[in-house]
């Protein structure tokens, strides 16, 4: 083998951190302390071989929820990490019973300037911390401590108070996942005969579709939403491609989807069921009206993370509005109706249709039925103005006849009461008379994320620490 380079590629090992017993063929139960190498990661459920047990036989192969699983070695292992969480997420768990002073948590943030966020209980409140990382890698709350990695700094501030009065004391508690959650069909099981599906309640109806609580019979242990579309709508052929496209889609802001039946009229798209309703009920008659500033600006912070991430798969909403965001426990905020237009025929949007969300829509988009990712833009701000408003009804008194030249004389929404001008400046960026003037969903996540308040450390200050090579050198020396 002269001459030659063998190269091995990495084995990535996980280990599990609770206790799964599985319940159907396939799959494998295990104990929490496991350790597994994935022979296939494809979707939520994992092929995996048991290399090291606690709770089963070494060898054993079969499918695992993913969720259940962390990667061996990673800051994924570690109790007090919580991966992706909304701030409102972090407040609601440290305030559970079990929780005290000092408890914590560390989640991940997409944000701009800084990568974690430190997320800790103080009597009946929760103060944010954003962990920053310097130039050479190292991470730190302030310009006095820095640390090579995320352990040593939480050991860090075990011993050192994070805030005059604030030491870091035990872990937030950690719920369990629910494996039932997670979808095990692969793409091409997508569609599913129609009697596998069971209707329940009926949820809602909308000018295009009707929404159940309904069962997957066989399936899940769990109710689902059953979102039923006349076969009129549209055709099967577009029907099949654009729902296929949507399958596609992951993100925690996005509502879920698990499969579709296309045979048959009315078609079904088959979603989790979230138990909170949508945001518009939830801000006026739900938990919503209750919620503080903080509370409402993590709310618009979630719908930029999903919107960003339709606006990365350049896919168009149409009908971003508070009745069309679906809040679930903890207050996490699910986008819904996402890729309805996609599904509907287009002239069903134009602006001649009475089926047009008027009030929610550019003016680009009702004067010309032109809708791109900035008229989901200016949708966003009216939808800003429903989160600060709790709910009120976007231009009170101008009828759907009368909006368009409303807004080309350059009128707008009023400021709501109790809204601060920084965030009302938000909304009228969002309503700029050129759509190429707007901000991206990009950069408004970011802008709201700075609107957010994170407390400053007070550990005493010490001299700034070097940058770069300098930094570098100085380390070494020691």
């Amino acid at each position: 083998m002269d001459g030659y380079v063998i190269m091995t590629m990495p084995v990535h090992r996980y280990v599990s951190l609770w206790d799964f017993n599985g319940s159907t063929t396939g799959e494998l139960s295990f104990k929490a302390g496991d350790r597994f190498q994935a022979v296939e990661k494809t979707g939520d459920w994992w092929l995996v071989d048991r290399i090291n047990a606690i709770g089963g036989k070494t060898g054993e192969r079969g499918y695992v929820p993913m969720n259940y699983l962390a990667e061996e070695g990673t800051v994924e292992e570690q109790q007090w990490f919580f991966g992706e969480l909304s701030r409102t997420e972090a407040i609601k768990l440290l305030m559970k019973d079990g929780n005290t002073t000092g408890s914590f948590l560390v989640r991940q943030s997409e944000k701009q300037d800084f990568v974690y966020a430190l997320s800790v209980r103080i009597n009946d409140t929760v103060k944010h911390f954003k962990i920053l990382r310097d130039s050479v890698g190292d991470y730190h709350l302030n310009t006095s401590s820095f640390f090579p990695n995320l352990n040593k700094l939480i050991d860090h501030y075990h011993e050192k108070p994070v805030m005059k009065g604030l030491m870091l004391t035990k872990p937030c508690l950690k719920d369990e996942p629910t494996a039932t959650d997670l979808n095990r069909l692969p793409l091409d099981e997508w569609e599913r005969p129609r009697e596998e599906f069971v209707l329940g309640n009926k949820l809602g109806s909308g000018n295009f579709a009707q929404v159940y609580e309904g069962y997957w019979k066989g399936r899940v242990k769990f109710k689902v939403a059953i979102k039923t579309i006349k076969q009129d709508m549209t055709n099967r052929e577009i029907f099949q491609k654009e729902t296929a496209f949507l399958k596609t889609l992951r993100h925690r802001n996005l509502l879920f989807l698990y499969a579709v039946c296309s045979i048959g009229d009315p078609y079904y798209i088959v979603t989790e069921l979230l138990t909170k309703g949508d945001l518009l009920h939830f801000l006026r008659d739900g938990e919503g009206n209750e919620l503080n500033l903080d509370g409402l600006l993590d709310i618009a912070g979630q719908v930029t993370d999903g919107m960003h991430y339709l606006e990365a798969k350049n896919c168009i909403h149409r009908d971003l509005a508070a009745r069309n965001v679906l809040i679930g426990q903890n207050n996490i905020c699910k986008i819904a109706d996402f890729g309805l237009a996609r599904i509907i025929p287009d002239d069903s949007y134009m602006s001649h249709s009475k089926e047009l969300p008027y009030k929610w829509t550019a003016p680009e988009a009702l004067e010309f039925g032109r809708f791109t990712l900035k008229s989901d833009v200016w949708s966003f701000g009216v939808l800003l103005h429903e989160i600060m408003s709790r709910g009120i009804i976007p231009y009170p008194g101008i009828p759907n006849s009368e909006l368009l030249q409303y807004l080309k004389k350059g009128k707008r929404l009023s400021i709501p009461e109790n809204c601060s001008e920084k965030i009302y400046k938000v909304m009228l960026e969002c309503w700029n008379a050129n759509p190429h003037k707007r901000p991206t969903f990009g950069e408004l996540k970011i802008t709201i994320d700075n609107l957010a308040n994170y407390e400053p450390s007070e550990e005493s200050p010490k001299p700034i620490k070097p940058k770069g090579f300098m930094a570098m050198l100085k380390r070494n020396a020691h």
